[in-house]
């Protein structure tokens, strides 16, 4: 079987499951199982017995909604390739527009709220050398594969609840851009299978998704210099209420990014 059968045979197999990318998800996986990159599957060899075995368990494995992530082993944010399982939240497409905003704002000291596997951190980091990054996480399950991510970065990670009072008090007033990507899916709400494989504690944030964003926006304001900037990856359903909640704790020039689709993902503003 060629791979170009293969992909295709994939592919069709995800659709059927109601897998939301089925062609792009079977490239990756044929890629992975050959060890080639995407972009080279032409030029790649065609696949043996053990290769096509190997892609078969991942294609059920993908088709019964186990995150493509999870099968790869890693995940992208930017320039950034992490590792990821279970334990921690799996960094998503929709966070390259608070990743791309970030890195417009002047900023030698960072902080980075809520950073689960560490990404966004280390894109940052990536991408600014000469910033002084800090990540924050709580999560037993996630802090592991954030010291795995982040080791050798010079990213300094803290093992802390961002709604504790007092958390990271030596940075206050110290800080240029404040950023985060914290549970925000209202209790009950449902969502894709593939959601269900994170952390309950990193996707939902009590009745109304804000009860993480609330706390963590104060704590935003008491870091930041005048004139620092904060951006809040939020739930698209509540743009107006997460403006709103800058807006009360004393942030300025409050407006909303949409995401790649279009959607209201990323509030923004600058501390007065």
């Amino acid at each position: 079987m060629s791979v170009r059968d293969l992909v295709t045979a994939a592919a069709a197999r995800l659709a059927e499951a109601g897998v939301a990318s089925p062609r792009v998800d079977a490239e990756l996986l044929v890629a992975h199982v050959l060890g080639v990159p995407r972009g080279r599957l032409p030029l790649a060899d065609p696949p043996d017995a053990a290769q096509r075995g190997a892609l078969d368990a991942l294609v059920a494995r993908r088709a019964a909604r186990e995150p493509l992530q999870h099968l790869l082993g890693s995940a992208v944010l930017g320039p950034v390739e992490v590792a990821v399982g279970p334990g921690v939240f799996v960094p998503r497409p929709e966070t390259e527009t608070l990743l791309a905003w970030a890195l417009e704002q002047p900023a030698d000291v960072v902080v980075d709220l809520c950073t689960g596997t560490g990404a966004l951190a280390l894109a940052i980091a990536r991408e600014r050398p000469a910033a002084t990054v800090h990540a924050v996480e709580v999560d037993p399950g996630a802090l592991p594969w954030a010291e795995r991510n982040l080791a050798g970065s010079g990213v300094v990670l803290h093992a802390a609840d961002v709604t504790a009072p007092g958390v990271l008090a030596g940075l206050d007033g110290t800080v240029d851009l404040v950023v985060a990507n914290p549970p925000y899916v209202p209790t009950g709400v449902a969502v894709p299978p593939e959601v269900d494989a994170d952390p309950a504690g990193a996707v939902f944030a009590g009745p109304d998704g804000l009860a993480v964003i609330r706390p963590l926006t104060a704590l935003a304001h008491r870091l930041l210099r005048p004139g620092g900037a904060v951006g809040v990856e939020h739930d698209d359903s509540h743009p107006a209420a997460v403006r709103d909640v800058l807006a009360g704790a004393g942030f300025a020039e409050v407006r909303t990014l949409t995401d790649l689709a279009g959607r209201p993902r990323v509030a923004v503003g600058h501390r007065a």
